[in-house]
């Protein structure tokens, strides 16, 4: 894994076994979208998060019966750590602390006033709990919202560092701070002002992203775009879609700029033209479905699938395995080396027996 040169020292946070901030890799988090109170439904989710690679779950919070959840989980046998997400009372922040979550997620724009947040402050301090702070471009306080006119870059950072500076006059500094809004330029410069105001964990989304399409899209260069500039702790791909396909996306980003430590399998092919001889598209589907039925998608290797010998036999040779087209035919390469020369009915066969020898 290569770390960004340019990465933002943070201070490091723990979120029950995690760690967060500092020079520790970029955390992959997600939230669950099932019934409240329903906890089995929550538990089954949960798991299904963590295998797919999740590392942090947050889990909405409406009232002070639904803190008994986290408790409830713990009991199951749920080790990943849970954050609690509190809107509106603060005493549900408290019943949370009380009942083990393992981390508090507050709004400043719709928590109450200075002395709500005073109280959870000190129950988290008691607990080793910390803070996430998270401002969104929809629950701007009022104050700040009617300064700027409208949920402005500026706007966002202000909110949230006004809810900072209240943590640091109470001397409490294990917090983590999110800015995220729909429009990605907005999100993006939120967090560079954010940035350069402390030296703080940032976790970074665009909120709203709509269908997957357009969220992954809008993910990919809100999250991207900060994490090349070094900025940014923990990741969450919002797509309306099941929370695990979440997962995958972050990984992706993650690994795009070689920000995943176990990165698993890196698939590169060609988006075809009219040199490509071969049905390329229906091999690569052909490829991942096996790969993945297979359980070879968590070897950390590069796998190229080309479609000509223009630009194929040079991207193959950077991979650790792959195949360049020819006419109904390609041929096989492990790193670097052309090994032969096989039918196109039978491509995806030798590649995935070369994959298996590695």
């Amino acid at each position: 894994m290569n770390e960004i040169k340019n990465r933002r020292v943070t201070r490091e946070i723990r979120v029950g076994n995690l760690k967060i901030g500092g020079r520790n890799p970029i955390v992959i988090q997600s939230m669950t979208n099932t019934p409240p109170h329903d906890v089995k439904a929550a538990f089954a989710q949960i798991r299904a998060l963590e295998e797919a690679g999740c590392e942090l779950v947050r889990l909405t919070v409406p009232d002070e019966e639904t803190a008994a959840t986290f408790t409830e989980l713990k009991k199951m046998g749920v080790k990943i750590p849970l954050v609690a997400d509190i809107h509106f009372n603060y005493k549900i922040a408290l019943a949370a602390v009380r009942a083990g979550a393992d981390k508090i997620r507050i709004n400043p724009g719709n928590i109450g006033n200075r002395e709500n947040t005073v109280e959870v402050v000190n129950a988290c301090r008691s607990a080793g709990v910390p803070i996430r702070i998270g401002v969104n471009s929809g629950s701007v306080e009022p104050s700040v919202l009617k300064k700027y006119g409208a949920p402005t870059p500026e706007a966002l950072a202000e909110s949230a560092m006004h809810h900072v500076n209240i943590l640091r006059d109470l001397d409490f500094y294990d917090f983590a701070v999110s800015v995220k809004a729909s429009d990605v330029r907005g999100m993006i410069e939120a967090n560079r002002i954010l940035a350069a105001q402390g030296d703080f964990p940032i976790h970074l989304g665009v909120t709203e992203a709509g269908a997957r399409t357009s969220a992954l899209v809008k993910s990919a260069v809100g999250i991207g775009t900060l994490l090349s500039e070094g900025i940014g702790d923990t990741v969450r791909v919002s797509l309306t879609e099941n929370p695990v396909e979440e997962i995958a996306a972050a990984k992706e980003i993650l690994k795009s700029l070689d920000l995943l430590p176990n990165r698993g399998m890196d698939i590169v092919s060609c988006p075809t033209c009219g040199r490509t001889k071969i049905d390329l598209i229906s091999l690569v589907s052909e490829f991942e479905a096996r790969a993945k039925a297979e359980h070879l998608t968590d070897k950390n290797i590069k796998v190229a699938l080309m479609g000509c010998v223009v630009n194929g036999p040079g991207e193959a040779r950077e991979a650790d395995v792959g195949i360049a087209g020819g006419i109904g035919e390609g041929l096989l390469f492990r790193r670097g080396e052309i090994l032969r020369k096989v039918p196109e009915e039978h491509l995806i066969d030798a590649l995935i027996d070369e994959i298996r020898t590695l």
